[in-house]
């Protein structure tokens, strides 16, 4: 295919220019213009779509979106039930954290019963079939493609005719249209946006492998998540064999929802019981430790938060917290000195959430708080006991969502004592758990001080 000739287009006016200026010459605008193909090629976006005609929404029939599951639960769990025919996944996450491991397991499974579709342009294809080999998976049924021209990778989609494929990355995928290379923004947006139309009119189930920055977001254009439909991140230690996956955009279903995987020498291993990652095992009750309920999406998970409060020997005390806002432990500690009478500010404190995981709802304010009184006072707190809630600035304990529910997650594993506000207080008893309704910060530390 002949190269066609690119561009550059205005992103204020929609004014063109064959190459590229600092000001665009129609309106002005500085650092306007950016490259995209030539609007002289005839019908490049013709028939994409037939002409339709204005309804009202009511008459609208709004059926069930048909889910097609990986066979991997905590997969099927973020992705909101399974794949969805015409939706496109990007997956983005540090190299080596297993996205591709994880997405040919999937495949491996959904081979089985419809034809599945890998298109790898990092590795060859003999990397992929050893990796393939070491994981001891039946890809038998899983065709592969070694290709990184968009065009060809459509023609073989219209010969092949899958109802599930993967691009392994769409960094490393490039266009004829355009003469930049592949992974600039210009491409990463112009293969996204053909492999969605694709995906669009022919029904298939596309799944995106994206690269991430130092800083762990996705790389190329904020508009190739606006074009997906749903948006996956793989989250990981390097020290850790766990891995989460995590949905922060999702139209055919919840977003904050939580995959938990262990990753092992046969591939991720879906983790049933997630909880228990993020509790320590101590021999006996240790000061500075709390439990608390966090809520992931529909799923709610047992964390352990630990405090160390330490004298300082520094002009200025430290704080900081890991797995937890760093500025709202700043505020909490103003809170518990004004409203509880507690004070550390001639002390270090530190804060860490056990597991690597992050909690970024304030239900863990209460847990942070008793986690740092029980560390000061070298007392620990009582045994199964939890807690949560968000602190205000007057000392006031407010409600969190879905209080019952944590409450429920909390007596499966055997916790007996919570600490939670009033209005999250349920209206039937829960068997095994006993309940402590607070509605200001000092009745908790006060009941934490008689009960140990």
């Amino acid at each position: 295919m002949a190269r066609q000739k690119s561009v550059f287009a205005c992103g204020a006016c929609g004014g063109q220019s064959s190459k590229w200026v600092g000001r665009c010459p129609h309106c002005g605008a500085w650092n306007s213009l950016v490259e995209a193909a030539s609007s002289h090629q005839p019908a490049r976006f013709g028939g994409l779509a037939a002409p339709s005609a204005v309804q009202s929404l009511a008459e609208v029939e709004a059926d069930e979106v048909p889910r097609l599951e990986t066979g991997i639960g905590e997969l099927d769990r973020v992705l909101g039930g399974g794949l969805v025919q015409g939706g496109v996944t990007l997956i983005g996450g540090d190299p080596g954290i297993g996205k591709s491991t994880l997405l040919l397991q999937a495949l491996a499974r959904l081979g089985r019963e419809r034809p599945v579709l890998y298109v790898t342009g990092e590795e060859s294809a003999a990397q992929v079939a050893l990796r393939a080999k070491r994981l001891a998976l039946d890809v038998g049924p899983v065709r592969l493609l070694a290709e990184i021209q968009v065009e060809n990778i459509l023609a073989v989609i219209a010969a092949e005719s899958p109802q599930i494929v993967v691009i392994d990355s769409i960094q490393t995928v490039y266009s004829e249209l355009l003469p930049s290379a592949p992974g600039s923004v210009a491409q990463v947006r112009e293969c996204a946006a053909q492999l969605t139309r694709t995906a669009k009119s022919r029904g298939i189930s596309v799944i995106l492998v994206g690269h991430v920055t130092k800083e762990g977001a996705l790389a190329g254009p904020r508009v190739l998540e606006h074009i997906v439909d749903t948006v996956l991140y793989f989250e990981g230690d390097a020290s850790s064999s766990f891995r989460l996956v995590r949905a922060f955009k999702n139209r055919f279903g919840p977003i904050n929802e939580l995959g938990v995987f262990a990753m092992t020498d046969k591939g991720l291993r879906a983790v049933s019981n997630p909880s228990a990652l993020f509790l320590s095992h101590h021999d006996a009750q240790v000061a500075g430790s709390c439990v608390m309920v966090t809520q992931e999406g529909t799923r709610p998970l047992l964390v352990e938060v630990q405090a160390l409060v330490d004298p300082s020997h520094a002009p200025v005390p430290r704080r900081l917290s890991v797995g937890l806002e760093q500025n709202r432990l700043a505020m909490l500690l103003a809170v518990l000195h004004r409203h509880a009478g507690i004070a550390c500010f001639d002390q270090d404190v530190f804060v860490n959430a056990v597991g690597g995981v992050r909690i970024t709802e304030p239900a863990a304010d209460l847990a942070v708080l008793l986690a740092i009184v029980s560390s000061l006072r070298d007392r620990a707190l009582p045994t199964k006991l939890l807690a949560f809630g968000e602190v205000g600035l007057a000392g006031e304990i407010r409600p969190v969502q879905r209080g019952a529910d944590r409450l429920r997650e909390a007596a499966k594993l055997g916790f007996t004592h919570a600490i939670i506000p009033k209005p999250n207080q349920p209206r039937n008893d829960i068997p095994g758990l006993t309940v402590y309704p607070v509605g200001r910060l000092e009745e908790a530390v006060a009941y934490c001080r008689d009960a140990s």
